[in-house]
């Protein structure tokens, strides 16, 4: 607590103790025995001396400090101390945050009130940031860019979040602070981009095995993790890149489980999920191709061309390009009639 304790003096350290435990100036007045406008005083020297913007950040750096532990209260440094070997931690809440879709949290199969969505973004950059510690300037950045705030919001946000988080007396420690900056406790919280990821991880591991029916479910495992666009709505640079890089995340897997399904001969379910990509993906060659060599292989060469043509149309509309090689060796492929293997269908692209 190196700038509190060097910055405040003694009334005040007292003073921003029982505003963190969320007294009231008059509260504060009886328990310090001092007159409710020298509270009010001391507070307005507290906030300019620590850079606060208001109350509610006063009350964060209380607990990010150590001035304040959660449970605690003003009165309770009269009692006994209770020797730390013997204070048994809670347990902490299990919370799950969802970012493969519009940003959501349920704690206990419970949904969460995240805030508006600015406040959802400083989430969301938490969540994402896997564990590790992300600096306020990182926040600041990744949710404000070059619109950055004039006042310290991110210590406001920090607090509401964690009062949306909360279980039992105080802010929560889900969110976690240090000389460094935020970040998720460890455990506490389960992330869906984590999942997958550790499913991509055994996906990886099963196609190096060979084993096809296993990437195909653990793939499959993956895509049921996504309910639409990922941070669908957030603001904010971060939020912006990450959405593309999940869908293109998105992407990639499934065009791995199709490449598994053409080899285990499951056409048909290969070119509905196909098809569907390559509708909402209009301009991504790699899907195009994939789409055409799996229709080509289960006899439906017309449909095949038809996807060229489509892809290669809206490849001039949108982008004014001529179609990639690899794209038009597919087409010239197909139209030659030679067989395509599953060797073939897989070399499409990798990841």
């Amino acid at each position: 607590m190196p700038t509190t304790a060097t910055t405040l003096r003694q009334q005040e350290r007292r003073v921003l103790h029982a505003v963190g435990c969320g007294l009231r100036d008059d509260e504060i007045a009886a328990d310090l025995a001092i007159p409710e406008d020298a509270v009010a005083g001391h507070l307005a020297r507290i906030l300019a001396k620590l850079g606060l913007r208001d109350r509610a950040a006063a009350i964060v750096h209380a607990f990010d400090c150590g001035l304040v532990v959660p449970g605690s209260g003003p009165r309770t440094q009269d009692a006994s101390p209770v020797p730390r070997a013997a204070v048994v931690p809670k347990a902490r809440p299990r919370v799950r945050i969802s970012l493969l879709g519009p940003l959501q949290a349920w704690q206990d199969g419970r949904p969460l009130n995240l805030g508006h969505l600015r406040q959802q973004s400083v989430l969301a950059a938490l969540a994402l940031g896997a564990g590790r510690t992300v600096s306020r300037q990182e926040l600041l950045d990744g949710v404000w860019g070059m619109e950055s705030p004039l006042t310290n919001v991110v210590p406001v946000y920090v607090y509401r979040l964690r009062k949306a988080l909360r279980t039992g007396d105080g802010p929560d420690s889900l969110i976690e602070h240090d000389r460094c900056g935020y970040r998720l406790a460890p455990g506490a919280v389960e992330v869906d981009v984590a999942r997958m990821e550790r499913l991509l991880t055994d996906v990886g591991r099963a196609d190096r095995a060979g084993e096809g029916t296993e990437v195909v479910r653990l793939c499959s495992e993956a895509l049921d993790l996504f309910r639409g666009e990922p941070l669908a709505g957030l603001p904010g640079p971060l939020a912006e890149v990450e959405r593309l890089r999940l869908t293109e995340r998105r992407v990639a897997v499934v065009q791995r489980k199709a490449q598994w399904q053409l080899r285990l001969g499951r056409h048909f379910e290969a070119i509905a999920e196909l098809f569907a990509l390559s509708t909402a993906h209009p301009l991504n060659e790699p899907v195009a191709a994939t789409l055409m060599r799996a229709l080509h292989r289960s006899g439906r060469q017309t449909e095949a061309l038809t996807v060229f043509d489509h892809a290669r149309r809206r490849l001039a509309e949108d982008l004014g390009v001529l179609p990639s090689r690899m794209l038009r060796q597919t087409y010239e492929m197909i139209l030659r009639g030679d067989h395509l293997s599953a060797a073939d269908c897989s070399a499409v692209d990798r990841w």
